[in-house]
């Protein structure tokens, strides 16, 4: 959050910056004011986060036959 945090002050600042600055300045002010929405999202959802479980693991795929099943009860009672 603070990486997102900062990354959006220094946008506010770009924005500020576009009204006085003339020339190339201007034009690396936008694209900062630009840019920087995006690549601050893409910063704060790349969190790693140490995995200190283990996974558990489903054991073997046991392939099942239907028949081998026993029949279904189909009497209701009427």
């Amino acid at each position: 959050m603070l990486k997102y945090s900062v990354m959006m002050a220094i946008r506010v600042v770009c924005i500020a910056l576009c009204l006085f600055v003339q020339g190339w300045w201007l034009l690396v002010c936008a694209v900062g004011a630009i840019a920087l929405p995006y690549v601050a999202v893409v910063v704060a959802n790349s969190v790693r986060r140490p995995s200190t479980e283990t996974v558990l693991r489903p054991g073997g795929i046991v392939p099942v036959n239907p028949r081998d099943q026993p029949p279904a009860d189909d009497s209701r009672a009427e």
